[in-house]
This record gives structure tokens, sequence and C-alpha cells, in this order.
């Protein structure tokens, strides 16, 4: 079974989703790929569910300004290998900075051996279940542009500015 519940972020409503104890998904609604792979006859609206509720805890100290930490969460994102080792990578982006998907693709290249090219490290991205938490709105162009967001380019920015403004502030 996988239990949903709303949340409402400054972002747009949230829908977030549980299996087995476990976060699996977190999607702005209307966005690319929402609830991707998810079998809509299995799922249950649960507000109470203790992983959801942790999760909009989360979410809240996260648009206070706050930096919660990932690892208060049990993230189970679905995805392939390549998808999850690309959004662990993504997960090491430091709080309020930025990296660039050719540096994803050179990190997984020390860590792999292997030279995935920007695009498809460009593809995980797009595909990452569990936006704001896992952070892909740090992921920019190799100049710093302002690329590709499931979420929407402006929600990208309005993420980006928030964690820029909190870093500066703390």
């Amino acid at each position: 079974m996988i239990y949903t519940t709303k949340y409402d972020s400054p972002i747009g409503e949230m829908t977030l989703a549980s299996s087995e104890g476990m976060l699996i998904g977190a999607w702005i609604e209307g966005q690319k790929y929402y609830m991707n792979g998810i079998n809509v006859d299995e799922v249950e609206v649960n507000n109470k569910d203790e992983v959801l509720i942790k999760a909009k805890e989360w979410l809240d100290k996260y648009f206070a300004g706050k930096k919660p930490n990932l690892a208060d969460l049990p993230l189970c994102p679905g995805g392939t290998s390549f998808q999850r080792e690309v959004w662990a990578v993504v997960c090491n982006i430091p709080y309020g900075e930025t990296g660039t998907y050719s540096d994803i693709a050179n990190t997984l290249k020390i860590l792999t051996g292997e030279a995935p090219s920007s695009q498809s490290v460009g593809n995980a991205v797009s595909h990452n279940p569990l936006l704001v938490i896992i952070p892909c709105h740090r992921v920019v162009g190799k100049d710093g542009s302002m690329v590709g967001y499931s979420g929407g380019l402006k929600a990208k920015e309005f993420l980006l500015n928030l964690e820029k403004d909190s870093k500066n502030n703390n």
C-alpha cells in the first residue's frame, strides 16, 4: 500500500507518498513526471502516516529557512540504480550552493569508474521523485544558468533564493 497526503508549500501544493515506512515521493502538483511509476490502485490517503508527518515537519523547517537533515527522513526513491547514484551525488551539493550536470558526471566517474554523459545525468535529475528533499534544484547549467527543473523554473529560483538568503542570515 502507498500512503499519500497533501502539503501546502510556497511553491505549490505537494503530494507526499510513503510505502513500507519509507518516503518514496514528494511531487509538486502539475510537475513533469508527477507520481511517475505509482500505481493509483495502490494509493490511499493517510494523513496520520508517521513517515508523511515527518516529511511535513522536515518541509516546514526547510521552508522556514532552516537546514533540516536528510538523515531525519527514511528515503527510498524508486528509479534505476544509475538514477539513485545521481540522486545520491545531488544530495551532497551543499545547502545554498549549486553544482552542474558535468560536476555530477565527474563525481560519478570518480566513484564508479564510468563516465556518464551530462545528458544522462540531466535525465536522471529530471526524474527525481523527491523534489525539494533530494535537492535537484541545486543543479544548474555549466555557466550557472537556471536550466531544467521538473517543478518549473519559478520554483527552482524560489528554492535557490530561499537557501541563499537563509545561508547568508545564519
